[in-house]
């Protein structure tokens, strides 16, 4: 597995060189690709013209995500479909192989039982429009509780759920986006890791959470670094579990953005690396770092 950077995870922005620039002068080999914008400079300057700051730093793509929301409107998921197919096709030619996606935990729509079908027929319909490229996805549940109040209708917010959520659309592509802090907020550990398959996980997010909050309290402002001193999941051992799978995928981590002090986009990449860095290395993982040269213009 390699350390991946979003950068619309930490609230920063900025040309794909400086991006590119921060990622590996702080130790991360790879990146998220914004795969709309990337295969709109295909269409008007082509595949070289559009890769080759990515060729140039040597960087790996990590993942993408899914251009719309899994509950879109219909009219606005068959806008998405239609494009899938060239946005995974792009991705694909810069060695991105993972698209990942988030479940709503709730619904005032549909009940349980109808939004599962929903689900389930809009996931095979995804899953057939990456497969022609090759591009698996992963989906990821959201466990807190305050995501839920206040909506009538419950749906898919632990692992289980998901995992039969995942087998019922039957897909060869479609597997799991594996979330420390989500897991936990479900009541799961390292050693629920340990009973998956890394053919079952398609990316990893990882995120630590305030030991002195009880669970049904959560908020997005818990999610701590990974190497928080107060933090209550074992991030040592769920990397370690995940090393034990084979999973060789992207391990980005996904902090509130207000851990952060500043709002320089050096400070925050450092800092989040170092974060990282700190529980990759405690978990044996080999660190590897790579500086790259290469063309701005």
């Amino acid at each position: 597995m390699f350390k991946n950077l979003n950068p619309w995870a930490l609230g920063i922005a900025g040309h794909q060189s400086e991006i590119i620039e921060l990622a590996l002068t702080h130790g991360f080999t790879s990146m998220d690709l914004d795969v709309s914008g990337f295969a709109s400079r295909v269409r008007l300057r082509g595949m070289a013209f559009a890769r080759r700051l990515i060729d140039s730093a040597r960087i790996r793509i990590g993942s993408f995500a899914l251009p719309f929301p899994l509950d879109a409107d219909e009219e606005e998921f068959q806008r998405g479909i239609a494009k899938l197919p060239e946005y995974a096709q792009v991705a694909a030619e810069v060695g991105c192989t993972r698209c990942t996606a988030l479940l709503a935990p709730a619904s005032d729509k549909r009940p349980y039982h109808e939004n599962f079908e929903f689900h389930r027929k809009r996931l095979g319909e995804i899953c057939a429009a990456l497969q022609t490229a090759g591009v698996n996805l992963g989906i990821g549940f959201q466990a807190a509780e305050y995501l839920r109040k206040g909506q009538p209708f419950q749906f898919v917010h632990d692992l289980e759920a998901l995992t039969l959520l995942i087998s019922m659309v039957g897909a060869p592509n479609l597997g799991i986006l594996l979330d420390t802090w989500e897991l936990t907020a479900a009541g799961g550990s390292a050693d629920t890791i340990s009973k998956l398959s890394a053919s079952q996980v398609v990316a990893v997010r990882v995120a630590n959470m305030p030991a002195d909050v009880p669970l049904p309290e959560l908020s997005e402002s818990c999610r701590l670094l990974p190497d928080a001193d107060n933090g209550r999941i074992d991030i040592v051992a769920m990397l370690t579990a995940l090393a034990a799978l084979g999973f060789a995928g992207p391990v980005t981590p996904w902090p509130s953005r207000s851990v952060f002090s500043t709002k320089r986009r050096e400070a925050i990449v450092r800092q989040t690396a170092e974060a990282l860095d700190k529980v990759w290395r405690a978990a044996g993982l080999p660190v590897e770092r790579r500086f790259a040269t290469f063309a701005r213009a």
